[in-house]
């Protein structure tokens, strides 16, 4: 079963749809982040949870 490590993230109501994508894009590209959840509340705010595999290093032992 793989491990996740979580980031939640807050934009306010007064960012652009566009700047929001902008963001969570550069989040994927370069953080190697993915899109769990995405909330949009009613006043227009929105919180945003993303999650990234846990990769583990095995030791050598030789």
């Amino acid at each position: 079963m793989p491990e996740y490590e979580f980031q939640d993230v807050y934009v306010p109501r007064g960012v652009s749809r566009n700047a929001t994508r902008r963001m969570l894009t550069e989040h994927a590209e370069y953080g190697h982040w993915e899109l769990e959840r995405l909330r949009l509340y009613p006043d227009g705010s929105r919180k945003v949870r993303l999650r990234r595999r846990i990769i583990r290093q095995v030791r050598a032992t030789w």
